[in-house]
């Protein structure tokens, strides 16, 4: 989330909500433990203008390539991100 923030502020894309619904898949071994196999990230971002939709879709593909988290362990992690553009609300801008 931090990186993908960051890369849309810098590219002009203003993020006014986001909230992700991760999922992960273990695979338990018979003693009780176990390990993740894979997560997918699902996050639900909303922005305001509509010209920067692609914009902020490939920047997805960018935070998740400069992710040390994702980098870190031994498990793939996906991503599938849904973004709506949402008008202002009033009062702030843009």
């Amino acid at each position: 989330m931090l990186w993908y923030l960051s890369l849309c502020a810098a590219s002009g894309v203003v993020v006014v909500g986001y909230d992700d619904d991760a999922v992960g898949v273990m695979i338990e071994s018979a003693d009780g433990g176990g390990r993740f196999e894979s997560v997918t990230l699902r996050p639900q971002v909303q922005i305001v203008a509509c010209d920067l939709l692609d914009r902020a879709r490939e920047l997805h593909d960018e935070a998740a390539r400069r992710c040390f988290i994702a980098a870190s362990v031994s498990f793939p992690v996906h991503h599938a991100p849904v973004i709506d553009v949402v008008q202002p609300t009033p009062g702030t801008s843009t």
